[in-house]
């Protein structure tokens, strides 16, 4: 099935705005999240149109926290492209994000799967949890992994859940204990998919040649800051906080230091990956002969997700 989430006239042709900024920031994205629920879903018995709604909500509700995040965290680029708050105004942004949650409850309420609605509604709260949060976070020198992990769950890797559980849903396969397992695969995958875009910010594995440092920049210390330093004294974390260039990070730890702890914090996230696998096995325990090619699946995902590999 050709997947294609987004076409010109799925919004009103009377809000011109919405459509413009959408089809500028958003139309042409990588839609990996859409692709994953695909990938599921092939190897369950969910039908086309399920699939079509299953990838256009996931898409809708990941823009819209871009929308909105990049808003609250003044971010002037968005793919590459001016931000919808500085090209469309702020206001256009908070509606525009606002909007694409509504179409996402009133396009699954035509669908009428009232679990998945449910789940969805879940899904959207946790979002905003973890916006907040991360929000009272700013400034915060001294935050610890845990602390950034919750907000992680809530934000990233409720996205990741929706994806791998919604098929099931949609298949009305709803046993308790299958669903805690996607539950526990898509908070780790969540984790290793933010942690390594935490490793971004510092330029590693930076294959997309991103910004580097601007979330140090605006105050806030993402996870591999945070395991950075955890053993930095007063001073070292005072000229850490004003570092604006790689060159300067190194000055602060020295380079060969710098580079040991990245070693230690892949080691760190392997024993993650190790635990997404064994979960794994556990879901190809619940599952029929016919669905257990997802489980391959599945299992390549730490790689493009942490690792970055294509």
């Amino acid at each position: 099935m050709n997947l294609k989430v987004y076409a010109p006239d799925d919004f009103p042709s009377y809000l011109p705005k919405l459509n413009a900024l959408y089809d500028d920031l958003f139309s042409h994205g990588k839609g990996f999240r859409a692709k994953l629920i695909q990938k599921i879903s092939d190897h369950l018995e969910v039908s086309s149109q399920a699939v079509h709604l299953m990838a256009q909500t996931i898409e809708f509700i990941h823009n819209a926290s871009l929308l909105h995040d990049d808003l609250i965290d003044r971010s002037p680029l968005r793919r590459e492209k001016t931000a919808a708050w500085l090209k469309y105004t702020p206001e256009y942004a908070v509606l525009a994000g606002d909007y694409l949650l509504a179409r996402v409850m009133v396009n699954l309420s035509r669908h009428g799967n009232l679990l998945l609605i449910q789940y969805t509604a879940e899904i959207i709260s946790d979002l905003l949890e973890g916006e907040w949060i991360q929000d009272s976070l700013i400034e915060d020198w001294d935050v610890s992994l845990t602390q950034l992990d919750r907000v992680h769950d809530l934000k990233t890797a409720s996205l990741f859940k929706w994806c791998i559980r919604a098929p099931f849903i949609a298949a009305n396969d709803n046993r308790p204990e299958l669903h805690r397992c996607l539950d526990e695969m898509g908070s780790l995958l969540g984790l290793l998919f933010q942690r390594s875009d935490d490793l971004l910010d510092f330029d590693i594995r930076n294959y997309e040649g991103k910004a580097i440092l601007g979330d140090l920049q605006s105050g806030y210390m993402n996870s591999f800051a945070t395991f950075l330093a955890r053993d930095m004294t007063e001073q070292q974390k005072a000229k850490f906080r004003d570092c604006k260039t790689k060159h300067e990070v190194y000055q602060v730890f020295g380079e060969e230091k710098f580079f040991a702890k990245l070693e230690q914090f892949d080691e760190h996230n392997k024993k993650v990956i190790h635990l997404f696998d064994h979960h794994c096995d556990q879901l190809s325990a619940m599952l029929k002969e016919s669905e257990r090619g997802l489980v391959a699946d599945l299992k390549q995902l730490p790689g493009v997700l942490y690792w970055r590999k294509v």
